[in-house]
C-alpha cells in the first residue's frame, strides 16, 4: 500500500490525444484493433474490487458491514443508462449494506447532462429505496450545474453529505459515514464534519479528490478515505504508470494506500473525460467490506 512513481500533469484534451497516439494505438495494423479494445471493449468491461478492511475503531457490531463505491459517472459524456445498467445489476449482486457515489455526476454539454440525468432518475430511485445511498459533489458538478445534480439528487432520494456526517446504528453503536464538498473548489470543510464525530468514532469519509487525504489523516478523526476524480488515468502503462493525472488526484491515483495510518482508496469511475478511451485502467465498482 505505497505510492507508485507516476508521470503526471493537468488534463490536456489535445495531450491526452497525442499521448494515445503515442502510447496504445502505435502504427501500422495494431491500430484499429487497439483503438477498437480502448474505445469498445475495456471501457465497458467493469471490474467488481472487493476490498477488506480492518478499520481500527471498528465496533465489533458493524464488523462484515460493506459500502459500496461507484464514481465518476460523468452523465453528458460517454455515459448513459443503457451503459450503466451492467454497473447497476453487478452492483445489485453484491447486496451492499450502503452505497457511496463520490462524485463528478455530469460533464460537457449541460444540456445533455440535464437529459441524462433525468433519463436516470428512475433507476436511481429504485437504488435508493432499496439500499442507504449517499453522495458529495465533484469538480465537474460545481463547474457545469451544481444546482442541477443537488435537484437530481433530492428526487433520487440520495444524501448528499456536504460537509456532513451520517451515523449507521446497531446495538447502540455507530458508524460515521462523512462527506466534504468539493476540495478544487474550496468548498471542502472538515470542521463541522469534525465537531459532529464524537471522540474515538470510527469514520469513512467521501471526498472526491484522494490528494486531499493529506488534510484528512492530519485531522486524526478517519479510518478511511474514499476518493474518485482521477478515472485512475484511463490510460496506464506497463512499468510506467498513468502519465496523465488530475489535479488532486496525481498522489494517490488509484487503489489502497496507507496515508500516515489512514487508509485511502482511489476508484478509477466508470465513466471517462474525452477521448471516452480506456487502456490497463478497467472502470471499477468497489466493495469495502470493514472487519
Amino acid at each position: 500500500m505505497t505510492n507508485k512513481p507516476v508521470l503526471s500533469q493537468r488534463y490536456s484534451r489535445r495531450g491526452f490525444l497525442k499521448l494515445l497516439a503515442r502510447t496504445i494505438l502505435g502504427s501500422g495494423a495494431g491500430i484499429g484493433a487497439a483503438a477498437f479494445y480502448a474505445s469498445f471493449v475495456e471501457t465497458s468491461w467493469i471490474e467488481v474490487t472487493q476490498v477488506d478492511l480492518k478499520l481500527p475503531r471498528l465496533p465489533a457490531v458493524f464488523s462484515g458491514f460493506r459500502l459500496a463505491q461507484l464514481s465518476d459517472l460523468h452523465f453528458g459524456g460517454w455515459m448513459t443508462l443503457e451503459r450503466l445498467r451492467p454497473a447497476l445489476e453487478l452492483l445489485a449482486a453484491q447486496n451492499p449494506d450502503a452505497i457511496a457515489l463520490t462524485g463528478d455526476f455530469v460533464y460537457g454539454n449541460p444540456d445533455a447532462a440535464s437529459q441524462a440525468l433525468h433519463s436516470v432518475l428512475d433507476v436511481f430511485r429504485t437504488l435508493a429505496q432499496r439500499t442507504p445511498t449517499f453522495a458529495v459533489m465533484g469538480n465537474h458538478d460545481h463547474w457545469m450545474d451544481v444546482k442541477l445534480v443537488r435537484r437530481f439528487l433530492v428526487q433520487a432520494g440520495v444524501r448528499e453529505l456536504r460537509n456532513d456526517v451520517f451515523a449507521f446504528e446497531r446495538a447502540g453503536e455507530s458508524l460515521h459515514l462523512c462527506g466534504v464538498d468539493d476540495v478544487w473548489e474550496r468548498h471542502a470543510d472538515l470542521g463541522p464534519v469534525a465537531a459532529e464525530l464524537p471522540p474515538g468514532a470510527c469514520a469513512v469519509l467521501m471526498a472526491h479528490e484522494p490528494d486531499f487525504a493529506d488534510q484528512s489523516v492530519a485531522s486524526g478523526r478517519f479510518d478511511l478515505q474514499i476518493s474518485g476524480h482521477s478515472h485512475g488515468g484511463q490510460i496506464v502503462i506497463p512499468f510506467l504508470g498513468a502519465p496523465v493525472l488530475p489535479y488532486l488526484g496525481e498522489k494517490y491515483p488509484a487503489g489502497l494506500y496507507n496515508v500516515g495510518g489512514m487508509f485511502q482508496y482511489t476508484n478509477r469511475g466508470l465513466g471517462m473525460i474525452r477521448p471516452s478511451v480506456r487502456f490497463n485502467c478497467r472502470p471499477e465498482i468497489t466493495i469495502f467490506t470493514f472487519l
